[in-house]
């Protein structure tokens, strides 16, 4: 597979951007998908995960009728594979963690690193089986083939990206209700500019204009 061009800046600056024209949606969704995450303790974690891309995608693209708070609702439309995705690959990564942490020495470095690593190659999976409604193995397949050929920039932006929405858990976790919505924006910015919703090139109201923002950017001295 061709290499695919990470654009670092271009795109946490356009997820900047998505978050501050929809604030109070993205911060509302995201306060009602934690407590329900929490509530049902994950269980109910993957179909929130995907109500939230569908509104940040829908943002993004520009779709009529605008997405709204109750579209997040919509994640349960594909409730088993993205359960699947969000409890399978929890469970994996973290299984792999804890043994590669056994290891005398470097151990301990070693599993952070495979974590990383393993956020980094599965980080659009979830989109894809929102945007383009793939099941859960052949999704995870799609993001690994898209990071894997260029993975040393894709890690750099996937650990940029979870810092963002980490660093709400400072306060006590409060503050995450504010930071994953800009971690969501970011990936989504990326997820649409490496895989179009329109393979034919015409781009929506939404694309079009991150698209020109990032070229205007480009012919900049």
């Amino acid at each position: 597979m061709e290499q695919a061009e990470v654009k670092f800046g271009e795109w946490i600056e356009g997820g900047f951007n998505l978050y501050k024209e929809n604030f109070g949606i993205l911060v509302l969704a995201s306060l009602i998908a934690l407590v329900i995450s929490a509530v049902t303790v994950g269980v109910l974690a993957g179909p929130m995960f995907a109500g939230m891309v569908l509104i940040t995608l829908g943002l993004l693209d520009g779709k009529e009728p605008r997405p709204e708070v109750g579209t997040l609702f919509r994640g349960f439309d594909y409730f088993l594979n993205s359960f699947l995705f969000v409890v399978i690959w929890g469970i994996a990564i973290f299984l792999a963690t804890v043994i590669i942490g056994l290891v005398p020495c470097m151990g301990q470095l070693a599993s952070i690193f495979v974590a990383l690593v393993a956020h980094a190659l599965l980080m659009f999976g979830l989109f894809l089986i929102v945007d383009r409604n793939r099941e859960f193995w052949p999704a995870s397949l799609d993001s690994f083939n898209r990071v894997k050929p260029n993975i040393w920039p894709f890690l750099g932006f996937s650990v940029v990206a979870n810092l963002i929405g980490s660093a709400g858990v400072i306060a006590c976790g409060i503050g995450a209700v504010f930071t994953l919505p800009i971690q969501a924006c970011i990936l989504t910015v990326a997820y649409r500019d490496l895989f179009p919703a329109d393979q034919t090139g015409i781009l929506t109201e939404g694309q079009r204009d991150v698209t020109e923002k990032m070229d205007n950017r480009g012919d900049e001295p």
